[in-house]
């Protein structure tokens, strides 16, 4: 009994943890993952229907008198009810999902966004059609009503890549690239994850999804492509004198690199660590020095040689970069 009401009490936690607007596959802002829940619904009503149908032939059976049913009829119910009609039910669920499997088609004007998977953040590249490539990390946007080619690939381990509110998971394989071709209908801000365990910090692995109107999205676009505007100052010196742009590329204010995330914008983003901390000051300082204590085993070094007065600096500096 106790297990039971365990159980009773466990499962509306359960079903209230799905109900969120930002990551949930019930919650769609994209057609792919419409798709997916009408399906996820039409499967789920013929489930309840089977259950309940298999459960009223099993009291049947229980409360039956012993001998109602001959040999013959009972090897015709066998038939019928577990072979005959569970095939025809099965061929039909089939059928009627093949459309939704469909690829979507994609245009060589279409926008493509090349995201590879890091330990453990988001490496995001802009590749409009006849324009230069805009770098980013840690965050996605896009704009709605039109087509967009996601380029999946992994530079160290296995990673997957799931906007569950957009479209279905596909993993991220060194050495592979992948294809996910997306559509957003409505505008907002959403939540993306690593769904293949890829270290100490896989669920320390997100990024944030904003689906903008198409003008506003260009516009953003027109704007990353434009070199930081970042000051001098204490923080610019102690980025140099810290070795920092030999991993980070800052568009105008240093040489280009792809060891760590380009910051040539990083202040306009609202997380920090690959979407697990608010960008903060307070907090950019504390990850500068001891990155290790909010995603262990992260790649950044330490630097503890800072004081709280340098981080700070140097945190400013960074939150400047838009």
């Amino acid at each position: 009994m106790r297990g039971k009401h365990v159980a009773i009490a466990v499962l509306p936690v359960c079903l209230l943890s799905a109900c969120n607007r930002h990551q949930s596959t019930l919650a769609p802002f994209g057609a792919d993952a419409a798709d997916i829940r009408h399906l996820f619904i039409i499967m789920l009503v013929g489930a309840v229907i089977i259950a309940g149908a298999v459960a009223l032939l099993m009291r049947h059976a229980v409360r039956a008198p012993e001998g109602a049913i001959s040999h013959q009829k009972g090897m015709r119910i066998v038939l019928w009810l577990g072979g005959i009609i569970p095939t025809v039910v099965l061929m039909g669920l089939l059928a009627y999902s093949l459309p939704y499997m469909r690829p979507r088609p994609v245009a060589p004007a279409d926008l493509q966004i090349a995201v590879d998977g890091e330990q453990f953040w988001w490496r995001v590249t802009y590749r409009p059609a006849g324009a230069t490539p805009v770098d980013s990390a840690n965050e996605i946007r896009i704009p709605t009503g039109r087509t967009v080619a996601f380029r999946l690939s992994a530079g160290d381990v296995v990673h997957s890549f799931w906007i569950p509110g957009l479209a279905g998971k596909m993993d991220m394989i060194p050495g592979r690239t992948n294809d996910l071709i997306v559509r957003a209908d409505k505008p907002g801000r959403y939540r993306g994850q690593c769904a293949e365990f890829c270290g100490l910090s896989h669920a320390l692995m997100a990024f944030d999804v904003i689906a903008m109107p198409p003008a506003a999205f260009d516009a953003w676009l027109a704007g990353q492509r434009r070199p930081a505007q970042a000051g001098d100052g204490e923080g610019a010196r102690l980025f140099a004198a810290n070795g920092c742009n030999g991993c980070h590329a800052i568009a105008g204010v240093t040489a280009p690199t792809r060891i760590g995330p380009d910051l040539t914008h990083f202040g306009s983003r609202r997380t920090l660590a690959a979407g697990i901390l608010p960008m903060t000051q307070a907090h950019v300082a504390a990850f500068i020095r001891h990155p290790e204590k909010t995603k262990p085993g992260v790649r950044m070094p330490s630097f503890p040689q800072l004081s709280d007065d340098q981080a700070l600096a140097l945190a400013r500096y960074l939150q400047g970069l838009k």
